[in-house]
């Protein structure tokens, strides 16, 4: 049992995080996650996958988020939230879909989904690794436009904070915006709030 431990303890630590499928590989019970967690060897983030115990995950939920629905991509308050370009703490964690997508059961964490369609889901995706997991969020720029187009439900003044942000802090500039806002049919609406930042 130790050495079978010491192994599960080794991936853990190699990959950042341990599913059970893991397990399969190496020949352990799939109760030996759960046994590990009891005792304080690994921390549960989402069903079946766990992470060292003394490891504290940078940007934990979007781990788990993303670790349970890869196909989505953190968007709006949350990808804000991620790039730390607004002063709001969202609550749930806002995530694009396509459209007649489904989404799997989750209920570690409260989530805002956010069907769109193809086009508009397929731009300004960002790749992050956090600890072995492949975290999707759209870039500041896509973020912004993603504002103004859903400003009925976040709010018109978080999108503007967005826009005044990032292109303060230099996460984004008004030419990448532009061509998000062309792609995503928000110029017209943008226009005025680009013009005054030019």
């Amino acid at each position: 049992m130790k050495e079978m431990t010491k192994k599960i303890i080794d991936i853990a630590n190699q990959k950042g995080r341990i599913t059970s499928a893991d397990l399969v590989d190496i020949g352990a019970s799939r109760t030996s996650l759960a046994y590990l967690a009891s005792r304080g060897i690994l921390r549960r983030i989402a069903r079946g996958i766990y992470v060292p115990a003394g490891r504290i995950a940078d940007n934990e939920t979007f781990q788990s988020v993303s670790l349970a629905i890869p196909h989505g991509v953190i968007c709006l308050l949350s990808a804000l939230q991620f790039h730390e370009i607004t002063t709001q703490m969202p609550v749930e964690v806002w995530i694009a879909i396509k459209r007649n997508q489904t989404v799997p059961k989750y209920k570690d964490n409260p989530l805002r989904i956010v069907y769109v369609s193809e086009t508009h889901f397929a731009c300004g995706i960002e790749e992050h690794q956090m600890q072995g997991v492949t975290v999707r969020v759209y870039s500041p720029a896509k973020t912004v436009v993603d504002c103004f187009k859903f400003r009925n439900k976040i709010g018109i003044d978080v999108a503007r904070e967005a826009l005044k942000e990032s292109l303060a802090q230099g996460k984004a500039n008004v030419d990448e915006i532009y061509r998000y806002a062309k792609i995503c049919r928000m110029l017209n609406v943008m226009r005025p709030y680009l013009e005054i930042v030019r």
